[in-house]
């Protein structure tokens, strides 16, 4: 049975049920830490006066809280929101028998700049806010009743500018505690592969790094049990023992052979489970389980890019980690629902643009089925903004890949590395080739089974193709230029090649489409994100398929009928493209309507009169009609050997007259990661919507729930996030629910001066 831990909020004492005391203990260490935003008492503020400090729960982003303001040193770039010096303090408990185990604190990630100290001990700093890492915090503990530890930590984002979109602040990812034996697998120290795959049998290799830290030499041997998809055992075996004396580590290394495997892929993304335990004698002194896939993911001069022996084209979006409304403290259900949103639309890859992602992201995406090229870097040595990570890559950069690859490389989502986007170094090519030779080389050491690739900065203007920096890369990216990347290939067909940042554009997808040598597309970018703002009161970047809700623009719908296999038909009308049939005035006149189709036919209705029918373009382009605009309904019907297998209307509206409520679930779990979205719709009698609505809603909650944040997806709105109000962008605006821990069902209202008000209710 495994360990257990108890977790009494009144300075987190920890306890151990009964079991054997080999195991290793790993305690979610997020609820109950106190926060001062500041820096005004220094280093004094570890042990500054409790009345300054508020408690939370982290994953916390202070900066989404705002206000936002042209004064905030972050600019366009941050969203104008503020940055700063955060201080973070934890008290803890550990029973006397933990003195004889080892301690570590796990960081996904804090932002920025991180300091963390043990009862006043300085353990240690970190830079880049988007790395995970971690301290043993053994032998400055204090264990046994009565004795208190307090754990600090500072983040300092306050040089600034710093960062070309919205970075957050603070302890933005989750927490950790790990209790371990004195002989204990390394961090990130076990790695599985599968290097040879057939249809009937497949390698699966485990390798793993043991350390001893007992005082005395010990023997260990590992054990590994593979645990299939549906739970069954595939097997077990035991290496020999090895001699491993105090202070050292050993290697091991074992395979097992894998019947029938089911293979992970995007439409059927199985997952296996390594269950390693190292062991002396009968004892066993330490466990890990770890997640794989079994898959050959390969990249093909000639073909582009394989999986599992079969061609697919990479279909993919370039992602910020912010969540909107929630900053960079992003809930997983948040992701989750953007990632089912981009799935309708044909995506099947997402690109980390341009940071390592929070490892729960990852293993979402493995769950999933989303293929993953992971960025590290958005500089090397030459800045883009004063502050950024240009100043401390010398120093860091080669820990930082080594520590993002050891964590990530066992998830099969992960197909590919990028060792940095649009980097301003090559414009010194002896510098750069410098650079990114040893950036290669730590990727390849640490995972020889992944390809590196990079997003290059205008290659032509650098002459990335021809001075050997493009040759350095295992799968040339480039940003934007297609062409030229296609006429690399013609210059050398052995390279491999993708599109690493691309518009949104049809040719841009014709040159992947029609290329086979060509492996895929990034489009920048799936969902708008915070910062990268053209101005004031602009906070926000317009790019996405998505807005920051996760609600589609029209023109993820055109996307959807170029990538999805599912029948497509969609209309919007205009030059911007709007999907309604209520113009401003309403007189008489001419609207360009579009049609989004993989149809075979199209036919185009007004108020049940047919306007015409319209063949698939060779090109997937749009079907367009000029159509005189009457109120009504405009219909479009898409056949396919003439049945009809989609259809898609808009309706003239009337006056706003009420709100109506949705919600995407019906039911709401009470942990972090959980949230439901409520959508409040401004709608004429009839239930069509406003489409000029913006009408201030006002949302309340009754029952064992908390509005966490409301947005309207209005890129040019300072409205606070953290509210009970909003204003409806295109008569829509959304509530963030998350649930408390008691009980009972959720109720959500919503009302606006002159219009009917709504409930909608939620189960627990």
């Amino acid at each position: 049975m495994k360990l257990r831990l108890f977790l009494f909020l009144s300075g987190f004492v920890l306890a151990m049920a009964c079991s054997a005391a080999a195991e290793r203990i790993v305690v979610p260490f997020d609820e109950e830490w106190k926060f001062f935003k500041g820096d005004a008492q220094g280093a004094a503020a570890i042990t500054f006066d409790d009345s300054k400090w508020r408690m939370l729960d982290v994953p916390h982003d202070w900066s989404i809280e705002g206000p936002f303001s042209a004064a905030n040193t972050t600019g366009a770039g941050g969203g104008f929101l503020p940055a700063g010096i955060g201080w973070y303090r934890k008290y803890f408990n550990l029973p006397g028998k933990y003195s004889r185990r080892r301690v570590f604190i796990e960081f996904d990630g804090v932002m920025a700049n991180s300091d963390v100290w043990l009862d006043g001990v300085h353990l240690g700093k970190r830079p880049n806010g988007y790395v995970s890492f971690g301290y043993e915090l053994t032998r400055h503990l204090a264990f046994g009743d009565g004795k208190k530890n307090v754990l600090a930590v500072r983040a300092d984002n306050a040089r600034q500018p710093a960062s070309r979109w919205y970075s957050g602040a603070g302890i933005y990812r989750h927490v950790r505690l790990v209790v371990t034996n004195p002989i204990y697998f390394s961090k990130w120290a076990n790695f599985i592969t599968t290097p040879d795959i057939t249809a009937t049998q497949a390698t699966v290799r485990v390798q793993s790094k043991v350390t001893n830290q007992s005082g005395k030499t010990r023997q260990v041997a590992l054990q590994v049990e593979i645990i299939s998809p549906t739970g069954k055992s595939e097997g077990t075996v035991r290496s020999k023992p090895r001699v491993i004396p105090h202070g050292q580590t050993a290697d091991f290394q074992e395979d097992l052979l894998i019947s029938n495997p089911l293979l992970w892929q995007p439409d059927r993304p199985y997952l296996y489970q390594a269950r390693l335990t190292a062991r002396s004698g009968r004892s066993a002194l330490d466990d890990e389980a770890v997640t794989f896939g079994i898959r050959d993911a390969r990249f093909v001069a000639e073909a582009g890019f394989r999986l599992n022996g079969r061609n697919v084209k990479i279909k993919g979006v370039c992602l910020h980690h912010d969540g909107g409304a929630f900053g960079a403290a992003v809930p997983m259900r948040v992701w989750e629902s953007r990632l089912e949103q981009l799935r309708t639309l044909g995506v099947n890859a997402i690109r980390t643009a341009h940071n390592p992602p929070a490892p729960e992201f990852l293993e979402l995406c493995d769950r999933m089925g989303f293929l993953v090229m992971e960025e590290l870097f958005d500089c090397w040595t030459i800045a883009k903004t004063p502050f950024d990570y240009h100043l401390y890559f010398n120093d860091w950069s080669h820990a930082d890949v080594r520590d993002t690859v050891l964590r990530d490389r066992n998830h099969p989502s992960v197909i590919l590395y990028s060792a940095g986007n649009e980097i301003r170094d090559t414009m010194q090519p002896e510098l750069a080739k410098r650079i990114l030779a040893g950036l290669v080389g730590v990727f390849h050491r640490n995972d020889p089974t992944r390809p590196v690739t990079q997003g290059l900065f205008r290659p032509n203007v650098s002459h990335d193709y021809d001075n050997g920096l493009a040759d350095l890369l295992d799968v040339v990216g480039t940003n934007y230029r297609d062409l030229e990347l296609l006429d690399a290939w013609k210059a050398k067909p052995s390279r491999k090649i993708i599109g690493t940042e691309q518009r949104h554009d049809l040719a841009t997808w014709l040159a992947a489409r029609d290329h086979p040598q060509h492996a895929g597309q990034f489009l920048w970018s799936g969902i708008d994100y915070l910062g990268e703002s053209p101005k004031w009161p602009m906070i926000a970047a317009n790019f996405g398929l998505l807005d920051r809700t996760g609600a589609f623009k029209p023109m993820a719908y055109e996307r959807r009928s170029w990538w999805s296999d599912t029948p497509v038909v969609y209309l919007v009308r205009g030059q911007a493209k709007l999907a309604d049939w209520t113009p401003d005035g309403e007189v008489p006149h001419e609207e360009t309507v579009e049609v989004y189709s993989n149809c075979e036919e199209v036919e185009l209705s007004l108020n049940g009169k047919t306007i015409g029918s319209k063949p698939r373009n060779a090109d997937d382009s749009p079907r367009t009609w000029k159509v005189g605009w009457q109120p009504g309904t405009l219909k479009a019907s898409g056949r396919n050997r003439g049945i009809v297998v989609a259809e898609h209307e808009l309706r003239t509206a009337g006056k706003p007259a009420k709100i109506k409520l949705s919600v995407d679930r019906d039911k709401l779990a009470t942990t972090w990661d959980d949230v439901a979205f409520v959508t409040a719709t401004i709608t004429d009698q009839n239930g069509i919507p406003i489409p000029a609505a913006s009408d201030l809603i006002s949302f309340g909650i009754a029952g064992p729930g908390v509005i966490a944040a409301v947005d309207n997806g209005d890129n040019s709105s300072i409205e606070p996030f953290q509210a009970s109000s909003r204003r409806a962008c295109q008569g829509r605006c959304y509530a963030m629910i998350k649930a408390r821990s008691e009980r009972g069902a959720i109720t959500v209202t919503a009302s606006a001066p002159g219009l009917d008000g709504a409930s909608i209710t939620i189960n627990k």
